[in-house]
This record gives structure tokens, C-alpha cells and sequence, in this order.
């Protein structure tokens, strides 16, 4: 989700929800569930949109075991990919794809 205020969002996340800063890049944050890893928050800076890589399309992340099996199935189901299957340079093995409701799901498994 895109933000106003990355480090008021900071404040909210970490500071009030207690959630651990899993990734701080330049033009977005994820926060991670302490007692749950893969439970995530992942929020882009709306005045830097060159550098959120998508992140603002996301509303959900899922943290998968296969990711290219995912891929290949979305493709197969005729979903609609918003972000191509990309390795990040933080680790991550990632995709978009577009839910019939039209929830935007961050589809990612760590390298």
C-alpha cells in the first residue's frame, strides 16, 4: 500500500503494533510479525512511485514454498500478472497477479 509518511507509517507499525522492520529500502518498508514471519506489511513511499517496484499495486503479500509453480499456474488459469516474475536484490523471488475481486497479491518465496 502507498503512504503519505514512511515514518509515520514506521511509528504505527513498529512502534505501536509491534511489529519488527523486516526491510528498509529507500522509497519503502515491510514489517514482519514477530511471531509470524510470513505475516507482513509491505508500504511504498506515493512521493517516490519510481521506486516502490510495484510495491503500491500489492495489497496482500503471500510467502509461498514454489513460486514458479504459482507463476505457472496463474499463467495456466489465465489470471492477469500485475509484476513479472522478478529475484530482487533483497532475496526475494516475486510476482503479481491480480485476484478475481481485484485484489492485487504479491506472490513471493525467499532465495
Amino acid at each position: 500500500m502507498t503512504v503519505d509518511d514512511l515514518a509515520k507509517s514506521r511509528e504505527f507499525y513498529a512502534g505501536f503494533l509491534g511489529f519488527d522492520v523486516a526491510m528498509d529500502e529507500p522509497g519503502f518498508m515491510m514489517f514482519a510479525s514477530p511471531s509470524n514471519r510470513t505475516a507482513q506489511i509491505t508500504v511504498a513511499d506515493a512521493n517516490t512511485p519510481a521506486l516502490d517496484r510495484g510495491i503500491s499495486e500489492a495489497q496482500v503479500s503471500v510467502e509461498v514454498s514454489d513460486v514458479d509453480a504459482l507463476h505457472v499456474k496463474a499463467q495456466d488459469a489465465g489470471l492477469e500478472i500485475v509484476y513479472p516474475l522478478t529475484n530482487e536484490p533483497w532475496g526475494i523471488r516475486r510476482f503479481f497477479v491480480r485476484a478475481p475481486d481485484g485484489t492485487v497479491i504479491n506472490v513471493a518465496q525467499h532465495l
